[in-house]
């Protein structure tokens, strides 16, 4: 699977830095985004549904 780049032209030194904290392993943020992601993902979780209140807009 092919990595996602950023640019430094086009992204502040704040949104880098984000990024950066959000896809690294050893950090507690890139594991809070699993668990959001994977409550997202589970019926059996109330993020799940909270996720899909308002998708019904087109």
């Amino acid at each position: 699977m092919k990595k996602k780049k950023i640019s430094g032209y086009t992204h502040t030194k704040a949104q880098l830095d984000d990024y950066s904290r959000q896809m690294n392993p050893q950090n507690r943020e890139y594991w809070l985004r699993m668990d959001n992601h994977a409550n997202q993902l589970n019926s059996n979780n109330r993020a799940y549904y909270a996720s899909r209140k308002n998708n019904n807009r087109r």
